[in-house]
């Protein structure tokens, strides 16, 4: 009989075999937690205790950040094979979590307990080259975006935030509303929606109610 043991291991199989030896992965089946997060489901808020720290299994995950003010910014996403490098940091540190993760679709995780974050950058060395290589993937994404909006104009920091997102939810048309785009790339909804249409009439998009559709990506 198949037991809840028996479907972790053939989801962590599918890809963290090849990343992981076989030890590393008897623990994780051992002592992670499987979820299942629907899309739009948050996953952890800013200033929210860190207990578990999550390996992606399918799905996307919105990393945001927010200031002072309350004014958000989508910083990266994660995927099938990813984790996010701050939460391992904000573990070791016993510190608040400094980001909200927000399911983009229906999402797949094992979630490993704080404890035994620290344990294991000890004890397996692919467990801290998982770390690292994790960080430093983090690191340029987080880079890439200060640079998009330092130094790109707004109409191409559009077009790069739809067509990553694309990507990521790997499909060509997005359901998303004009406020939702403009509350990830930090502007208003009628900037947004003046440059969308100005897209449209250059053929790189096409909008319809609630969906946008990006072809030549």
């Amino acid at each position: 009989m198949t037991t809840d043991k028996d479907i972790l291991r053939s989801k962590l199989n599918d890809y963290y075999s090849s990343i992981f030896e076989k030890e590393l992965i008897d623990e994780i089946v051992e002592n992670g937690i499987f979820r299942t997060i629907s899309n739009g489901e948050m996953l952890i808020d800013i200033d929210d205790k860190m207990t578990h720290v999550p390996l992606i299994l399918s799905g996307a995950v919105k990393i945001i950040r927010e200031d002072k003010n309350g004014d958000e910014i989508a910083l990266y996403f994660l995927e099938k094979g990813d984790t996010c490098a701050i939460s391992f940091i904000n573990c070791i540190n016993r510190s608040k979590s400094m980001f909200r993760g927000l399911a983009e679709k229906e999402t797949e995780g094992i979630f490993i307990p704080v404890s035994l974050v620290d344990e294991w950058l000890k004890k397996y060395k692919t467990w801290r080259y998982f770390i690292v290589d994790s960080y430093h993937m983090r690191l340029i994404e987080m880079v890439e975006s200060i640079d998009s909006l330092a130094f790109m104009k707004l109409d191409n920091r559009l077009l790069k935030y739809l067509t990553d997102k694309v990507k990521i939810m790997k499909e060509n048309t997005l359901i998303i509303t004009h406020q939702e785009i403009a509350d990830d790339i930090n502007t208003s909804r009628v900037v947004v929606s003046r440059l969308l249409k100005q897209l449209e009439n250059e053929g790189k998009i096409k909008i319809r109610r609630n969906r946008i559709i990006i072809d030549n990506i």
